[in-house]
């Protein structure tokens, strides 16, 4: 055993098999040291026997190695004593960071991951908000798809293609603002960061974001500053980033942009700045443009051409950088002086800008009001609008100087609106200089100015009115020069010819037409009634507030020159009314169609009804009073004049082409055509001669197309229809018809023309009493009344007054 062996006397180093170590002097003698082993005797503080012993004393030895078992009992106790053991001075191990904040890195852990399943979420299904883009003008193309005009409300943009930007000018702009566009993506972190710390600081906000965020910024967040905007912008970012391709962004981009000079776009700074189309930029004017971007104001080269200089120079040195451009190309394009650059160029932004076809001012402003009323000024004015319209600019020149080349200044004004067989507006005539006078005299009351009285083309209204009702065209009826419609309660209502040209017998309604015959119209208003005459004036085209008076057929009530194209060209196209339109289609920005091309189309006539009509109207262009207005092809019409030579009117067309022109002064109360170029103007005379200057040419080049000849110009026969009156002793008593038997009786008017000075007003219309010549019996007809019927004087003009002459 181990004490035995320490303590025995006599014992010699290197007793038995092996030796142990020699004490060490003052140490403990007989002590066998040995290195300590792993294992649980060693960690109990035991120490193991020395490797080599007597073999004498090998079995004693063991036995405690048996007993190794119960030995290890307190080794169990080992965490207790190692604690005990700790050498004094010596630290307690220390526990993570990690650990000890474990609580706060998890709530920061959830706060992250539910913000990127919130984010994930605005992605996928919160739309964006409203756009706000900056003004876009509406804009008006011709019917060939030709510029004509544009409304801008203040700001000029004209949104153009990325495919129609020179890549100088891509490449200026993305040396400035993003030069790793297309390499990154939606956002900057990093400049996100800096921009919000920058807010945070009060300090002016700091740039970093990309193309992508400033478009975002610009269209759907706003200059707000706040440190959540550049939060919102990067959300907004990478949500566009999924909806549009990179070419796609940049173009809506570069057409947002505000460059200064109330330009909006590339296209607009372009033509602003240098006057020209953005593909027409050079590489110093490119830069130039790119480095307004920043701050446009302060780098405008007419106010300051050196921070102009200085700016261009800038972008330059970016495009180098980049490798957009080499050294030698910058160098050259900052040698280009920008002195006066784009100073001299700078258009005034006007809220509608014209073509240089002449007389199209007038035009325009009639389509814009016609816009107004449909989608708001506000739309028209900034809404990005796509206007196809009806004006065909080849036409609209013939017609312009078919009008104003023929009538000198100082002599009467004219107007002119020609409409083709799908109620186009192919030209329009409403003055002669839209910076003297605003008025279009072509509309109307929708033009700013009135109507004018149509004379004796209002006869062709009752002519269909007729026919309509299955009366022949062939009824033949006496044409006194003079004669008084019966008004119950009044004098009457005295009609004379004009210059009271009287005929040697009764004639039929054809050569009633053909010669104008007021006495006769007359007649058959009376007979069918004025609120016949109403609505198919109406039915045929004719907008204006009609009254329903004995006069109307000689056309006192104003109407427009559009209405009247509108009316005949009912005729030309077979007895169908087709709207006449000024806008052809109307278009979003983004192509999306508001407004198709459909024509609103309404059968008033048979086809039959409508050939009569026609038949009629020819032989006025064939040997009547239009014969000046023909021209060499098929083609009907009629003339009318007003009394005093007020307005004179020529009403035409062919199968494809209606024209209405006028002539008079817009001063219509005080100044008359009595003495124009030494006589006064009917509508056989000068405009007839405008009529033919301009459809001349405004069909040349058309197939030549005859009209539809009636099968028959029968019908029932106007039985009964003249008003009876005292005729002289020596006028002969004529028959009302080439069928009727009976001689009815006349008296004829007691006023034989209008004293000088008097002008035409129209009576009211009570009940109508219509004698029948044949079996004496009468009709009455109440016409109906309309507003304007209802705001009438309600006296009633003597026979001296009320005389009319018209042809």
């Amino acid at each position: 055993m181990l004490p035995e062996l320490r303590d025995r006397p006599g014992a010699k180093p290197g007793e038995g098999a092996g030796s142990a170590p020699a004490p060490r002097p003052g140490g403990d003698q007989g002590v066998v040291r040995q290195p300590r082993r792993a294992g649980p005797a060693s960690r109990s503080g035991i120490h193991a026997p020395p490797a080599r012993i007597s073999a004498r004393q090998a079995p004693a030895r063991q036995a405690p190695a048996r007993q190794a078992p119960a030995r290890q009992a307190p080794a169990r106790q080992a965490p207790a004593r190692q604690a005990a053991r700790v050498r004094p001075g010596r630290p307690a191990k220390q526990r993570s960071w990690a650990w000890r904040y474990r609580r706060l890195l998890f709530l920061v852990g959830l706060v992250g991951v539910s913000g990127v399943a919130g984010a994930a979420y605005i992605l996928i299904h919160l739309p964006f908000p409203q756009a706000t883009v900056p003004g876009q003008p509406t804009l008006l193309t011709y019917a060939n798809g030709k510029s004509l005009a544009s409304f801008n409300g203040g700001t000029n943009r004209e949104p153009v293609p990325l495919s129609r930007v020179p890549k100088v000018l891509v490449d200026a702009v993305l040396a400035t603002e993003d030069h790793a566009y297309f390499q990154h993506g939606a956002i900057d972190p990093v400049g996100i960061a800096r921009a919000a710390l920058s807010d945070l600081r009060g300090h002016p906000v700091q740039g970093g974001s990309t193309i992508t965020q400033q478009y975002v910024k610009q269209t759907y967040v706003g200059d707000q500053r706040s440190p959540l905007r550049k939060a919102k912008e990067a959300v907004l970012a990478l949500k566009l980033q999924h909806q549009l391709t990179k070419s796609q962004i940049l173009e809506r981009y570069l057409n947002i942009i505000y460059f200064g000079r109330r330009a909006y776009g590339v296209q607009a700074a372009a033509q602003a700045y240098f006057g020209k189309d953005v593909g027409q930029l050079s590489l110093d004017q490119a830069a130039y443009l790119a480095a307004l971007i920043r701050s446009p104001e302060t780098a405008d080269a007419y106010r300051d051409p050196a921070t102009a200089s200085q700016r261009r120079a800038l972008t330059l040195d970016s495009m180098v950088r980049y490798h957009f451009v080499t050294p030698s190309q910058a160098e050259q394009a900052k040698m280009v002086a920008m002195t006066g650059n784009g100073g001299d160029v700078v258009p005034a932004v006007t809220r509608v800008r014209v073509s240089a076809v002449p007389g199209t001012e007038y035009f325009v402003q009639f389509v814009r009001r016609q816009l107004i009323a449909r989608y708001g000024e506000a739309e028209v004015d900034g809404g990005g609008l796509r206007v196809q319209t009806s004006l065909d600019p080849t036409t609209q020149d013939q017609a312009y100087n078919a009008v104003y080349g023929f009538l000198s200044r100082g002599e009467p004004a004219g107007a002119l609106v020609s409409v083709d067989d799908q109620g186009r507006v192919r030209a329009m005539v409403g003055g002669r200089n839209y910076a003297d006078s605003n008025v279009n005299l072509a509309v109307g009351t929708s033009g700013g100015g009135s109507g004018r009285q149509p004379g004796s083309t209002f006869k062709a209204f009752l002519l269909a009115a007729a026919v309509k009702e299955g009366y022949s065209v062939e009824s033949a009826l006496p044409a006194p020069p003079k004669l008084v419609i019966p008004v119950p309660g009044t004098p009457g209502y005295p009609v004379t010819n004009f210059e009271s040209e009287s005929f040697p017998g009764p004639i039929d309604l054809v050569t009633a037409t053909r010669d104008s015959v007021n006495t006769v119209y007359a007649q058959l208003e009376a007979h069918l009634g004025a609120g016949k005459l109403v609505s198919m004036a109406h039915q045929l085209g004719v907008t204006a507030p009609l009254q329903p008076v004995p006069s109307l057929v000689l056309g006192t009530d104003e109407v427009s020159v559009m209405d009247m194209a509108s009316a005949y060209s009912t005729f030309a196209n077979e007895g169908v009314r087709i709207t006449p339109r000024v806008v052809v289609q109307v278009a979003t920005a983004d192509g999306r169609i508001l407004q198709p091309d459909q024509a609103q189309r309404t059968r008033v006539l048979t086809q039959e009804q409508a050939a009569v009509v026609d038949y009629c109207l020819q032989q006025v262009v064939k040997n009547g009073t239009g014969t000046g207005a023909a021209i060499g092809r098929p083609m009907a019409g009629k003339t009318g004049t007003t009394e005093h030579y007020s307005d004179a009117w020529f009403v035409g067309y062919t199968p494809h082409l209606t024209t209405a022109v006028w002539m008079g002064y817009p001063d219509k109360e005080s100044h008359y055509m009595t003495d124009v170029r030494g006589t006064g103007v009917t509508g056989g005379s000068l405009p007839a001669d405008i009529f033919r200057r301009f459809m001349s040419v405004a069909t040349e080049g058309q197939p030549t197309t005859d009209f539809p000849t009636p099968s028959s110009l029968g019908g029932k026969a106007v039985a009964g229809l003249l008003i009876p009156y005292s005729a002289p002793s020596s006028a002969p008593s004529l028959p009302l018809s080439s069928t009727t038997t009976t001689r009815p009786t006349y008296r004829s008017a007691t006023t034989t023309s209008a004293p000088s000075g008097a002008t035409t007003r129209r009576p009211l219309s009570p009940s109508t009493t219509v004698s029948s010549g044949a079996s004496g019996s009468s009709a009455t007809t109440t016409p109906t009344t309309n507003k304007a019927a209802n705001t009438a004087s309600t006296t009633v003009p003597s026979a001296a007054t009320a005389t009319t002459a018209r042809k």
